[in-house]
């Protein structure tokens, strides 16, 4: 969940990391903090805060210095206190350690540790790498790159480190497992990071090491070996310039941005290859059984995918959330074809379900928003969302594309690819239209619930998982409590809830559904609620009308979703939140 940047410069290294920090914050911002090696002495700042909190307007960070590292943390080991910030160091404070993972036997490690006389600084299970790595080296390992291969040996679970050491003060080393780290290639600078966002504005060329393979970078250049030491080579990938551009052009926040950016990321989803959606459509349809496997945002787009391949294709397929997948797993054989979706291609979750998927034979299909990712590695085949960078940790942009995967990928399991193509071009336009005359509007709705602390989200059919989708993205950056439901089940329970002038939003268009939806909030209206109708047509039961264009039935998800995001989005602003970096929360979610 943590971001961490290594970089060997010529130039002060330690303010590329800070740069390279600030592009990673979308991992966790918790904590921060950069160690540089400057003099033959490792010198150390971090704190409570994004690392503009731990140092402001770019101090301490002009020291000369050719090796530095940072890290941003998104705490899961040890409460969010500046002893726990990254980087730890051991006793001597002449290791400097950031880690991203977990690493799940830290207690026997730091057990024996202690025995041995170490004493601990932090509650973290960071802390035992640095102590490890100086006993190692005490023991009479040569190098700091021998040393971080072999405590990477004693470390269970999933992560990524880097190390740097003031006893070889050019030189920083790096490892992973089941997590990831990323080679940056840059004319004079070299990168270690967990994700070439970091790096993308200064590196031409990435290179994606292996598990258990361990980097060491220096002045000279970059050198990658296995296990054993052995040299190995790679493949230098092309760093996506596009991703560069993280300015937030102006809007307050990138939520906002990145909602307002929709009808052109539709259009960027489109850019794939018919050929390739096609062969999926085969083998989906051939599968005995296809899963969907995703968490949060990315679920809720599977439903509505699991819908679509439904009624367009007559294709029956299921969902299991990612933290769930392990338990249904024994289903899963070579007749199976999974769909494990993630905008980052990280989910933790997701992965594990993969590989127990992968080992039973199934065949993988991921969709993400980042093709060079652990997902994408791990899988057969592969659909990038194409929509760019969404830097926002609420997912706006990429819920969108998602679907939109989901509707071409129905439509070409029926032979009709190229007529839902051009239908994605007309709800682009559409989505533009929405966003104009919304916008607005919703800003001033949301100064009427500023006080309340619950809300309830309706829909049935397709606009199930809306209701689900807006309630998430309500409570997820505003903090007011929301529930997401089928609109029939508001009466088996959750109705006993409603009050005088509790909201009620219902996705409602006029679908096979709408009838039923408006005989629900006249259930609810009856009680006390004060329903939001987001409609194509008007209706007596809402008392606020939110209009959205008339289209094709299938495409209203499309639509909808616009003011569910907009009404989160002003909440949150409304009631004093930050909507970039909602408490407790981070984008990737590399723990379990």
């Amino acid at each position: 969940m943590c971001g961490i940047i290594g970089v060997v410069s010529p130039s002060p290294a330690s303010r590329r990391v800070v740069e390279g920090l600030h592009r990673l914050e979308y991992r966790g911002y918790d904590s921060a903090g950069i160690a540089a090696l400057s003099g033959g002495e490792l010198l150390l700042a971090k704190g409570i805060g994004c690392i503009d909190d731990v140092c402001p307007g770019g101090e301490a960070v002009t020291l000369e210095n050719s090796v530095a590292i940072g890290h941003t943390r998104w705490a899961t080991h040890g409460g969010v206190t500046r002893a726990n910030a990254h980087p730890h160091t051991d006793a001597s404070n002449t290791i400097a350690v950031v880690h991203n993972g977990i690493i799940e036997n830290y207690a026997q490690l730091r057990a024996d540790l202690v025995r041995a006389g170490v004493e601990f600084r932090s509650e973290t299970d960071s802390e035992v790498i640095p102590h490890l790595l100086r006993r190692t080296l005490n023991s009479g390992v040569a190098s700091l790159e021998d040393a971080v291969r072999f405590v990477a040996g004693l470390l269970e679970g999933s992560f990524s480190f880097l190390a740097i050491s003031a006893a070889e003060p050019g030189t920083m080393v790096g490892i992973r497992k089941d997590n990831p780290l990323v080679v940056g290639l840059g004319e004079e600078c070299f990168f270690l990071s967990s994700d070439s966002l970091a790096f993308c504005s200064s590196a031409s060329h990435m290179i994606l090491p292996s598990n258990g393979e361990v980097v060491v970078v220096t002045q000279q250049g970059v050198r990658i070996t296995d296990a054993h030491g052995q040299e190995v080579w790679h493949e230098k990938l092309k760093v996506d310039a596009t991703w560069s551009e993280t300015s937030k052009d102006g809007h307050p926040h990138y939520m906002l941005k990145e909602i307002l950016e929709q009808p052109r990321a539709l259009l960027q989803t489109l850019y794939q290859d018919e050929m390739y959606f096609m062969q999926m459509a085969i083998e989906l349809l051939r599968a005995r059984s296809v899963v969907f496997t995703a968490c949060g945002t990315s679920r809720h787009a599977s439903l509505i995918g699991r819908l679509l391949f439904s009624k367009v294709a007559g294709k029956m397929s299921d969902v299991v959330m990612g933290s769930e997948y392990e338990y249904f797993v024994d289903s899963a054989d070579k007749h199976t074809v999974i769909i494990a979706v993630s905008q980052s291609g990280e989910t933790a979750d997701v992965l594990d379900g993969v590989r127990a998927a992968k080992g039973s034979g199934a065949k993988i299909l991921a969709v993400v928003n980042r093709p060079s990712c652990l997902l994408a590695d791990e899988s057969d085949y592969v659909i990038n969302l194409n929509c760019g960078a969404e830097i926002g940790v609420a997912a706006t942009k990429s819920f969108l594309s998602q679907v939109s995967v989901f509707y071409m990928l129905a439509h070409a399991m029926a032979n009709e690819l190229p007529g839902a193509m051009w239908a994605l071009q007309d709800a682009s336009a559409h989505l533009d239209n929405l966003l104009t005359s919304v916008n607005g509007s919703l800003e001033r709705l949301m100064h009427r619930f500023v006080g309340k602390n619950h809300m309830y989200f309706i829909g049935r059919g397709m606009n199930f998982p809306l209701a689900m989708e807006g309630a998430l993205k309500m409570k997820e950056i505003s903090y007011v409590h929301a529930e997401g439901m089928p609109a029939g089940e508001l009466k088996h329970g959750s109705i006993a809830l409603i009050e005088e002038g509790t909201p009620v939003v219902a996705i409602c268009p006029e679908d096979e559904a709408y009838d039923a939806t408006v005989a629900n909030c006249m259930e609810a209206k009856s009680r006390g609620a004060y329903v939001i109708g987001i409609s194509d047509v008007r209706n007596p039961v809402f008392d606020t009308w939110v209009p959205i264009p008339q289209v094709p039935k299938l495409q209203y998800p499309m639509l909808a979703v616009v003011p569910l995001q907009l009404m989160a989005y002003y909440m949150a602003v409304l009631r004093g939140c930050d909507p970039d970096r909602p408490r407790n929360l981070a984008k990737s979610v590399t723990v379990r």
